[in-house]
């Protein structure tokens, strides 16, 4: 059977980079779960219902480049959390990879996009107050990673 499968999220009102973001989070979930190659990943996610109305170029950058830097996020991120990185759950692992990964790599994206991109993709696909977690743990990121921007939206 070669149907596209549907889509967790069907809101009309996303942006292409916005949809890029919930592919890369389907996509880390998959890979954080089974450990699966990225590659067949990529490829899986591909084929995916409204993948078409993605900016893939975006997808790309974040699936891959959270995956290939994982050691570092994490070690990034593990600092600001109250308890193991195992002890996440997968879709607020995936949210953080990819708020630290466009954090650290991303600069063009200011930083408050970044983090209200991340909770937004941990409302519609995470538990209760997953969003909250993910909020806090980014915006303490931000403030080590882009001081600058940082302390000139808080006026220091």
């Amino acid at each position: 059977m070669n149907q596209k499968s549907q889509h967790a999220n069907p809101s009309k009102n996303r942006t292409p980079r916005h949809r890029a973001r919930e592919f890369a989070l389907q996509g880390l979930y998959q890979w954080l779960l089974n450990n699966e190659d990225s590659g067949v990943i990529d490829a899986h996610i591909r084929q995916a219902h409204g993948f078409d109305k993605a900016d893939a170029a975006h997808f790309d950058t974040v699936l891959h480049g959270a995956i290939r830097d994982v050691a570092k996020l994490r070690a990034q991120i593990a600092p600001l959390i109250d308890r193991p990185l195992d002890q996440l759950s997968p879709i607020e692992h995936a949210a953080l990879l990819i708020g630290a990964y466009e954090l650290e790599h991303h600069l063009e994206i200011p930083y408050k996009v970044v983090i209200n991109e991340a909770v937004e993709l941990t409302k519609s696909f995470g538990g209760i107050d997953g969003h909250k977690y993910v909020n806090g743990v980014l915006d303490k990121l931000a403030a080590r990673v882009r001081t600058v921007e940082t302390g000139a939206a808080r006026g220091a």
